[in-house]
């Protein structure tokens, strides 16, 4: 029953003041969530409504391709996370029990279903598997954000696959792309599979399933035949407008000019002219000079991956102490190993001199400085991709990912099996991760209109909003009783606004909803014998006989462009 009377939907005229992503802002105002704490939010009837929608598409999807839901628990002992090397992991809830003994709040399941398949798979013959739950996850995220896309708690399903070799995994990963794929277009958004890093899951490949839209804190380079999380994409580099060589660096004075912009302006050079000199402590082996182009950015991650090993910032002291002072460094005549991006391509270039108030210009990669050659740097819009197009940089909001674990976690964790020979194999993972609430924020964000919620039917809470525009007692009230009664007979999924407020908070309550059909039963309508429907999408306004409005409406719905 779905009288609106007495369901709890507390709608509101306006939204929350930091609220930018129109995700956030909507579905606090059309009653969805509500917000506890920085990155807790409740989901009240009408948002659980919609993220068990989207919880049932999982499932049907997850066990039509034989993998089995389980469930986990979310505290579990640190003692695997500490064997897998994720214990220090920043975002980690880590608490101790009343006995002192360390524990962890999971925000992913790899340690918790590694150690149950260790001690249960034996044979080769137990192999393949794939196994799923739908979980709370927990996470210290250090900046909440855009409601529900990034928050310290949320539910996600998370599945894993564990076969015999690289080739079992192969069939496993595709077999989980395809029914995200399917899962994605189910819900009826859009959405790019993209080349990703590997990050903390770690493992030997992986990919993300990005849906575009504004809000999106993830960007996605795109061209024809490619698709890459910025995190990992590669491309040919828009070239650089480069001044004359000269035969030896030539020493210029330039006091006071520290930035990229203060010296390209000054000498009447494009910024990709310049070599932006970036030093960094390594991990296990100390200073790197990193090298990009002037107009060009450091990739972090793609820097970290290229180096094996994790990275900081050098201090000004420390930078003071081997090359010279911050503002005037560069590789000419550096002691310390030096990396430059592969896009650093031509005869000359303006850099530090590691003088005060100096830089050098005319010089050359290999001849004034040996390097390590990378790819290092950030794509730009405008890029060319691998396949020859023109890149194009589009946000987005990160919906799942999946993971080529290998042994990753079996090895720590003791996770074998007897082959047919009786040789001991380390079994060999996948993970595959999918957030039903990134799904409806998603969906939400590529397709609300200035007016709130437009759902697709297979996620709206509701299929038909029925409002009726009299009050308790009216012959208006009667119709839309029957209305009502007749659309639930026939298993509709409807919201009935009988409350007892004006006829413009119902429309623009039933609006900032978005059931893809709206019913009005009003005095206007009902003296011509007519019920008033709208598509919520379309806006399509086709009046319906009211004898048999109910046995119209469902026809109609079934008929809508979702």
């Amino acid at each position: 029953m779905s009288r609106q009377s007495q369901t709890f939907i507390p709608t509101l005229k306006d939204a929350p003041a930091d609220a930018e992503a129109i995700s956030h802002k909507l579905m606090v105002r059309a009653g969805l969530i509500r917000q506890l704490g920085a990155g807790l939010w409740t989901y009240l009837p009408a948002g659980w409504r919609v993220q068990r929608k989207v919880e049932a598409i999982i499932r049907e999807e997850m066990e039509a391709i034989g993998c089995q839901e389980m469930l986990m628990p979310l505290l579990q002992p640190a003692e695997n996370w500490e064997k897998t090397g994720r214990y220090a992991i920043p975002e980690l809830f880590k608490l101790e029990d009343r006995k002192g003994s360390p524990m962890v709040l999971a925000l992913t399941h790899e340690e918790a279903i590694t150690y149950h398949v260790a001690r249960e798979v034996r044979s080769y013959r137990d192999l393949p598997l794939m196994l799923f739950q739908i979980q709370t996850k927990e996470r210290d995220e250090g900046r909440p954000r855009a409601g529900v896309l990034r928050t310290r708690e949320f539910t996600m399903k998370d599945a894993y696959s564990f076969d015999r070799d690289e080739e079992g995994l192969a069939r496993s990963y595709e077999a989980q792309a395809g029914a995200y794929e399917r899962i994605l277009d189910r819900c009826e958004v859009r959405w790019y599979k993209v080349e990703s890093d590997v990050g903390m899951m770690g493992g030997s490949g992986a990919d993300e399933f990005m849906a575009p839209c504004p809000a999106g804190e993830d960007e996605v380079a795109l061209a024809p035949g490619y698709a890459a999380n910025v995190e990992v994409a590669s491309a040919t580099a828009q070239s650089a407008e480069l001044p004359p060589p000269l035969p030896a660096p030539e020493r210029i004075e330039t006091p006071g000019l520290t930035t990229v912009e203060q010296v390209s302006g000054s000498l009447g050079l494009a910024p990709g002219a310049l070599i932006k000199a970036l030093p960094v402590i390594v991990e296990g082996r100390g200073m790197v000079l990193v090298l990009v182009r002037g107009d060009h950015r450091l990739n972090e991650i793609k820097l970290r991956n290229a180096l094996g090993a994790g990275f900081r910032p050098a201090g000004v002291e420390e930078i003071g102490a081997e090359l010279g002072p911050v503002g005037y460094i560069g590789p000419v005549g550096a002691r310390i190993p030096v990396v430059k991006d592969a896009a650093i391509a031509g005869d000359s270039y303006v850099c530090g001199a590691n003088e005060s108030d100096a830089h050098l210009r005319g010089v050359q990669p290999g001849r004034d400085f040996e390097s390590e050659e990378l790819d290092v740097r950030v794509v730009e819009a405008g890029d060319t991709a691998p396949g020859g197009g023109t890149i194009a940089i589009e946000p987005a909001i990160e919906v799942g990912n999946i993971f080529k674990l290998g042994s990753r976690y079996s090895d720590p964790l003791g996770a074998s099996y007897l082959d047919e020979s009786g040789v001991e194999q380390a079994i060999v993972m996948g993970s595959y991760g999918i957030g039903p609430a990134r799904i409806v924020a998603a969906s939400i964000e590529q397709r609300a209109d200035e007016h709130g919620i437009v759902w697709p039917r297979a996620l709206a809470p509701w299929q038909v909003h029925l409002v009726s525009l009299s009050k308790p007692g009216e012959p208006e009230r009667e119709a839309a009783d029957k209305i009502y009664d007749a659309l639930r007979a026939a298993g509709a999924e409807v919201l009935y606004d009988d409350r007892d407020v004006g006829p413009g908070n119902k429309l623009n309550d039933s609006d900032l909803i978005g059931c893809p059909l709206r019913l009005v039963v009003g005095r206007r309508g009902l003296a011509k014998g007519v019920v008033e429907a709208t598509e919520r999408r379309s806006g399509s306004a086709p009046e319906l006989p009211v004898e048999d409005a109910a046995e119209r409406a469902i026809a109609l719905l079934d008929g809508l462009d979702v």
